[in-house]
Formats: C-alpha cells, structure tokens, sequence
C-alpha cells in the first residue's frame, strides 16, 4: 500500500492542471497546491516538528485545513484535527491527552486558543492576525520550497481523530497511513466515483466523512470545493456554480437543502451521486431525495472513525432504512446484546449488538491511551460498535440505534429509530426524535420530540399511530412539539438531551404553545 505523500504526488502527476481544491476566491491545480504543501513541510521544519509529533487543528472546512492534512502526511507528522466550535476546556483536554506540540487556529476558534491554558505553551500558528510568540500561517505558506518528498510509510500513523464524547471524554483513534488510503480507495469504489468528479466540501475535515472526501477526490483527480460551515442558501450556490457531482453528506444536511425556499428554483442537476452515513435517513427524507436529485446511485454509508466502512447499500430508496451488506474490506455479524463473545450469533430478524471485523484494511488497532476502552470494544478480533441492529431474512442490515438508547418498556426492547421513520412520513412532520423517558410502572416510556411543518396535534399523531402498523407497546405515550431537534455539529441526533429536558418547546407559528 502507497504512503499518502507517494499517493498525492501520483495525483500531481496524472493531473497537474485539473483543479484540487476550491475556497470562494482560492482556486488550486494539484501542481500549484503541492508547492503550497511543501512550503508547509519546509514550515514543520523550521518549527522544529518531528514525524511523529502531534499537530492540533481547530481549523472550518477551509484550503489552510486541507493543506495542512496532506502536508501532516508528507512530513510524517500526525493530525489531530478538532472541532472548531471547541471550548478552552475541551481544547485543553484534547491537546494534553494528544501531547501535541503545536497548534492551528483561526479567527472562529481563537477565543478558546486564547483560553486554553495547555496551548499556551506549544506552538501556535494563527490563520489571522499572529499574536506575540505565535507564527502567522500566511507567511509560512508563502516560503519558497523545494517540492515535498514523502517521509513517512504506510505503516506511519495519519491522524488522530476524536470520538464525538457524547456521553463520555472524547477518545483518539488513531489511524495509520495505510488505513487511510485504504478507506479512500473503498469509498472511491463504493460511490462510483469517476475521474473529475466535483465534491461539496462540507463534512468538517475534523470527521471521518470529510477526511474521505478530501482523500476521495485527490485519487480521481477531482475537485474538493470548500464550504466553511454549512447553510443551505449558500450550499445551493456552489453546487450551481462549482457544478458539483456528488454529495456525502449526513441526513441532516439534505433534509435542510430540500426544504430551504431556495431548492426549488436551484439547479442541482449536475449532481449525479448522492451519498449518506452519520445517521439513519427517515423514509420520508429518502423518499423527497429520490424524487428531487433522481440520482443514479445513492449509497447508504454505515461506519464509524474506528473502522471507516462497516456496510454499504448503493440503492437507498430500494429498501428504506436498509444499511446493506459487508463492505469491500469488511465482514460484519450481529451477535445477542449483552454478548461477551463474537460467536454468540443473533438469529435473523433478532435484534442484537452490531460487530465488525477488525482485520480489516481500514480498521484502527484501538483507542489512544484508553485501555479500558479497548477491553470493553476489542473482542477476539471483533470491534463491539455498540450499535443495535439485525439481519432481515435476505442477508440486509438493519441499524436500529445504540445500545443505550434502546428503550426498554414494559420489558420490551423498543428501537427509537423503527417510530422515527415511521412518524416521518406524516405531512405535519418537519424532524422527529424518540426516546425513552423514565416511567414508575414502565421503566421507561416512549416519547416522541416532534419539530412540526404544519399545524399538528398530539392526537392526530395518536390516530397516525394507531393505523401505522405499530405495535401498541412502541407507541409514543408522550409527545412533545420541539422548536428543534438537539444534534452534534456533524448532525448526530444527541438523544440524552432529550431525556435530559435540554430542549426548546416551540412557541407557534401553529397555535398554542407546545407541551407534553
């Protein structure tokens, strides 16, 4: 397997004029971003970083970022990028626990830069204005250079990537070279990805979505097109101009580019791929997707950071909610929930605990400094994802949800994700989440947080329920009607909030104010 400074320069070589990357006024060749990225190895050097050493980013999907990405691989230096929206205390937790020994920031995270007292004493680079003792990145990048040679092997360590820490401290996974391409290549093959193609840049590059896409496009010679962060209006805009012709991206973000005013005079008809993980997709969603880009592929992506592809179904609407089978270096069982071995099997249609295959080419080899993380998910060679799911009776996995967010009631298993997509499909109904709330006689009941589209009631969902198909047992016994549904910045639906009472009740456009 090619390192991934070799794997850029056999991109430079193949196409040296094709455009790379793209951010508002910055238009790169693939020859003119590797002597920018080589100005940046120079860079490491003279800041005294090491192959080995760890480099913090807290950086918006920007060129500086992606730059910094492929440079961190020519120089053998790992990435450890984070989100931007980090506060000083969570900066200090991830710099201290990486060990890094500079840092990368820019204007959107500079207050929590300037808080963190652990980065006060690494080195910092600012995109903005430098302040005493930091380096300005624009003057690093400028400096002549002689072209990058790569200085790292496969087996040299990429990244560091953190967990999202939803319910606990964030977790490095790292995740050497090889692993990296790997998933690339697989995600090249999965998607059909053909030379040129265009990607909206927008999964921020500190996930593992956008990490592929970066190294996706650099295989096919194709065009990485930066957006910052992401809003509808301006997502629309660059798929017109930029002729975008694939998207990956979570649930979250189509639902909110198809329903924006702008979508329905747009021209999104260069967009030929649609692309999706991160979270389940509501039949509903799937459904408005199919009718409205009428793509020629559209792949249901199921993995994690840890192990990039765990599944693949490259015909989304054929099966709603159907997350496929084994991807292309994967295999991928269900086993009882509460197993401790991987040979306890769930039969088909039982619902059980979701494990992949370690073995696998684009697998980590376990979390940073968390060895007590490592025995509760390393199992015989099996990673535990912690992920609920089943086999139907053709071979197809199901992703029900996590393991702690199955509601149990009444001594039923009850899987939140089976009434979203079902609730989803009611007009009235913009964005649904279930969950379970604690109950004296139940343990638990089941509640369903309703963002509404149109004027709605409690009981209209009731009668919706009652002639859905559902169980009576999985029927909400509470609704409650959300100005919004709580999500990660990457668009993951953080369901213990809701349990938790971290939410807004919405107040009209419909009428009386919203309750439970």
């Amino acid at each position: 397997m090619l390192d991934l400074g070799t794997s850029f320069l056999s991109s430079v070589e193949r196409d040296p004029q094709a455009i790379a990357i793209v951010d508002g006024e910055q238009r790169l060749t693939y020859a003119q971003w590797l002597e920018k990225i080589s100005a940046l190895v120079s860079a490491f050097d003279a800041l005294g970083l090491k192959a080995g050493d760890h480099v913090a980013t807290v950086l918006q999907n920007r060129w500086e970022a992606a730059s910094l990405h492929w440079a961190s691989q020519f120089a053998g230096v790992i990435l450890v990028p984070l989100n931007w929206r980090v506060k000083a205390e969570e900066l200090d937790y991830c710099l201290e626990d990486s060990g890094a020994a500079a840092l990368v920031y820019e204007e959107a995270s500079a207050v929590a830069a300037a808080g963190s007292k652990r980065a006060q004493s690494v080195a910092r680079i600012s995109l903005g204005e430098a302040r005493q003792g930091e380096f300005d990145f624009s003057s690093l990048v400028s400096l002549s250079a002689p072209e990058a040679a790569p200085r790292a092997g496969a087996e040299a360590w990429s990244l560091m990537l953190y967990t999202s820490g939803t319910t606990s401290r964030p977790k490095g996974v790292p995740r050497r070279q090889r692993a990296e391409r790997a998933a690339a290549i697989a995600h090249v093959a999965q998607n059909l990805y053909g030379r040129g193609e265009r990607t909206l840049g927008v999964m921020p590059l500190y996930h593992t979505m956008g990490v592929r896409s970066l190294l996706a496009m650099s295989l096919v010679g194709g065009a990485f097109v930066c957006l910052r962060r992401f809003d509808a209006k301006s997502a629309l805009r660059l798929i017109k101009s930029e002729r975008i012709t694939n998207l990956y991206l979570v649930p979250t973000l189509y639902h909110d580019l198809v329903t924006h005013p702008d979508f329905a005079a747009g021209d999104v008809g260069s967009v030929r791929k649609l692309g999706f993980a991160g979270a389940p997709m509501t039949e509903a969603l799937l459904q408005r997707l199919e009718a409205a880009f009428k793509p020629e592929l559209f792949v249901n992506h199921y993995g994690s950071s840890e192990i990039y592809s765990f599944t693949i179904e490259q015909n989304a609407a054929r099966k709603p909610g159907s997350a496929g089978r084994a991807a292309l270096n994967q295999r991928i069982r269900v086993v009882r929930l509460g197993a401790l071995s991987a040979e306890e099997r769930a039969a088909a249609g039982e619902e059980g605990e979701i494990i992949a295959l370690l073995a696998g080419d684009e697998a980590f080899e376990g979390y940073w400094r968390r060895p007590e993380a490592d025995r509760r998910a390393l199992r015989e060679g099996w990673y535990f994802t912690g992920d609920t799911g089943y086999f139907d009776e053709e071979g197809d996995l199901f992703v029900s949800g996590r393991v702690d967010d199955m509601i149990i009631t009444g001594g039923e298993n009850v899987s939140p994700v089976e009434i979203e997509s079902i609730l989803s499909l009611h007009p009235g109904v913009s964005e649904v989440a279930v969950a379970g709330l604690p109950d004296e006689r139940l343990g638990q009941k089941v509640a369903a947080f309703i963002k509404r589209k149109a004027p709605l009631s409690a009981l209209e969902i009731e009668d919706f329920c009652r002639h859905s198909g559902l169980a009576d047992y999985k029927r909400p016994r509470r609704i409650v009607f959300v100005a919004e549904i709580p999500r990660s910045p990457v668009g993951k639906l953080l369901r213990r909030k809701l349990v938790e009472g971290d939410f807004r009740l919405e107040e009209g456009p419909f009428g009386e104010k919203a309750n439970g």
